[in-house]
């Protein structure tokens, strides 16, 4: 990691609080928190959105699960990938689709509503717009709560992805690098060395 990573001790008041709530309710202080504690104002306000999008948004699980996979691969942002893709098949998410995913290919689901969702996701996240049919048939399943939901999910896991790059944050040593063009924390070039 780029950043040292804070020993109790060398916390001030303020950062020991939340990362005991952090612990409390995530089990432990790791990844982008280790980072987010630097700043215990951003931290806080990083730990109580990103609470809200894993835990407590309108989503169903599986698609909570989804959104934080799709930010996490357009972002190439490994840690996130590995801590959840077991998360997200056990909540529904079709291993084709998270293999697909992964490889950068369209994945398709059996569900209608779980395919409009991901049409909607991958065009804000490719295109940076949806287009009105999109947006139409994903208030028609989710309704403007869902799709505010949606966005704030997308977000969050969007800001976690730039938080793992930019900061290196130390990825699993016991699993496999999930993406076939990345490894660490760079792009593998065509001769399949880092850059």
């Amino acid at each position: 990691m780029r950043l040292p990573v804070l020993d109790e001790e060398e916390m001030d008041a303020r950062q020991q609080e939340l990362a005991a709530r952090i612990a409390g309710r995530r089990g432990a202080v790791r990844g982008p928190f280790r980072v987010w504690l630097h700043s215990p104002e951003m931290c806080e306000r990083a730990e109580s959105l990103g609470a809200f999008a894993r835990f407590d948004c309108s989503l169903p699980r599986h698609l909570r699960e989804l959104t934080l996979l799709m930010a996490a691969r357009n972002w190439d942002a490994q840690y996130s990938w590995n801590a959840h893709v077991h998360q997200a098949v056990e909540a529904g998410v079709p291993q084709a689709a998270v293999k697909a995913i992964a490889e950068k290919r369209e994945a398709v689901f059996d569900n209608e509503a779980d395919q409009v969702f991901y049409r909607f996701c991958r065009e804000i996240l490719d295109e940076h717009f949806v287009t009105d049919a999109t947006f139409a048939a994903a208030l028609e399943h989710f309704g403007p709560k869902g799709l505010v939901d949606t966005i704030g999910a997308l977000g969050n896991f969007t800001m976690l992805g730039m938080c793992l790059n930019t900061f290196q944050v130390d990825l699993q040593a016991d699993k496999e690098p999930p993406f076939p063009d990345i490894r660490g924390h760079g792009r593998v070039t065509p001769e399949g060395d880092r850059p």
